[in-house]
């Protein structure tokens, strides 16, 4: 009987196991597509993704550690499809040089090829099946050197110093679709412009996102929301749905009324449509969620909302 040739090594290491799931034919695809090869002979894209991919999971914090930590593997650098570590000056002209395009489309590439996988994680209790979240976190940057970095604060907030990630997450699948940087200084409302949304998409966010004239504009898309209400906005009540006491229940739905909000386009004044709903949660915790979709039921809107911390974690998986 003959040899197999195809069996995996269980002893091979987990890095080169992770690596050989990555579609590299797709990649080198790209790679010809964006020319990222046409100026390098030997530190080539597939030798960087591999380089960086290693300082990511080593969670090494410079260029220095990463081209280090490899060539301490120097023997062992044959698994990954190099005969040899990087220069720190190499890597670092990569970096500088090579077009953040390549990266960005494999990473889109990779949610494709890896879609059969995140289909199973689908949320059961959610009629969307594009659901999304969008919110913002900030990373500070030379805080210990530059302590004057950002703006200052208005009242007891904090100082915003370094950049901030602005990312859209698919959350069935727990996977960015959208991401952006910006000063850290910068409003996070201004960045809903940027989103591309399709037609029966929910997106679920956080209340530093309230603008009545891009809620407006997403209805009618049929784009849906479900977010909180800032605790100043001003309303007129329409109609009451729903305004109960909870007795036994320890938790639900408190009211629903159906409200106006209004808002400026240009200089025309304009009325908008939305649902608002109090909620109390298992810890008692009040909640005021308005959103533009009038099919769902008012826990399901709830129950959406709470999905928006799925991008609360991924962010803290970012951080480390």
């Amino acid at each position: 009987m003959g040899k197999d040739s195809g069996k995996k090594l269980v002893g091979q290491p987990i890095f080169k196991q992770m690596i050989d799931l990555l579609p590299k034919e797709k990649f080198e695809s790209l790679v010809y597509k964006h020319g990222s090869d046409r100026y390098y002979k030997r530190f080539t894209s597939w030798r960087q993704l591999v380089t960086m991919l290693f300082g990511a999971y080593s969670r090494c914090d410079s260029m220095s550690e990463v081209c280090a930590g490899m060539q301490a593997l120097e023997g062992k650098l044959s698994y990954f499809g190099m005969d040899s570590s990087p220069a720190k000056s190499t890597a670092g002209d990569g970096l500088r040089d090579r077009s953040n395009e390549l990266f960005r489309d494999f990473y889109f590439t990779l949610i494709e090829h890896f879609k059969p996988v995140f289909s199973v994680s689908r949320i059961e209790k959610a009629s969307f099946d594009k659901l999304y979240a969008f919110d913002s976190t900030t990373i500070s940057l030379f805080s210990d050197i530059l302590k004057g970095v950002g703006r200052d604060p208005k009242g007891d907030g904090k100082k915003k110093g370094g950049l901030k990630v602005h990312m859209l997450t698919d959350v069935h699948s727990e996977t960015a679709q959208f991401a952006y940087l910006s000063e850290a200084s910068q409003h996070d409302r201004k960045f809903l412009d940027r989103l591309s949304l399709s037609s029966g998409s929910m997106i679920v966010f956080d209340r530093a996102y309230n603008d009545y004239k891009w809620f407006a504009e997403q209805s009618g898309k049929d784009i849906w929301f479900v977010c909180r209400m800032k605790n100043n906005a001003k309303y007129e009540v329409q109609q009451v749905v729903l305004d109960r006491v909870l007795e036994k229940d320890p938790f639900g739905v408190l009211k629903e009324e159906h409200v106006h909000l209004g808002y400026k386009d240009g200089k025309e004044e304009k009325t908008l449509c939305l649902r608002r709903i109090i909620y109390k949660d298992e810890k008692r915790r009040i909640y005021v969620f308005i959103t533009n979709n009038f099919d769902i039921t008012a826990e399901e809107a709830a129950f959406l909302y709470k999905k928006r911390w799925t991008i609360e974690l991924l962010f803290k998986k970012l951080k480390g």
